[in-house]
């Protein structure tokens, strides 16, 4: 089956299913199958720290170009909110992730917010200045 695992990923997907449920278990490609089960893992880790970057990306663009301010950039922060939401409500053991997460992907926003608003970068802090409570809290906006 390893073979096929490379040449129809979804053809594998669906026999490594079946083979599941027949319980045929010495026919299974057990190497690939951990393989999967570990990127799942990341899928989710990697869902959040994206959300979490979009979420700050927004803040940073509503604290610092008010003038801008859209309903678009509303429901941005709102859907990535919820999305985290969403993420840790089904992986619990994911909730002190964006915690974990929170410098990396103000980073990567920061690095992001330069480029959309033609800003330079140092005029956004180096460090969050949010702390993760507020950015992740329903109601909050950061002020201009």
């Amino acid at each position: 089956m390893s073979e096929q695992y490379l040449a129809d990923f979804s053809l594998w997907i669906n026999q490594t299913a079946q083979l599941l449920r027949e319980s045929r278990w010495h026919e299974i490609d057990v190497p690939h199958l951990i393989e999967e089960v570990e990127d799942l893992g990341k899928s989710e880790r990697r869902g959040i720290a994206s959300q979490l970057t979009r979420l700050l990306l927004h803040l940073l663009k509503w604290q610092y170009q008010p003038q801008r301010r859209s309903d678009s950039w509303l429901d941005s922060i709102t859907d990535a909110r919820t999305q985290i939401e969403l993420a840790i409500e089904d992986s619990p053991s994911l909730k002190y992730y964006p915690a974990e997460q929170l410098e990396e992907s103000y980073q990567r926003s920061r690095r992001q917010a330069a480029k959309q608003t033609s800003m330079e970068i140092l005029m956004f802090p180096e460090v969050c200045p949010y702390p993760l409570e507020l950015v992740l809290a329903e109601d909050w906006l950061p002020e201009s």
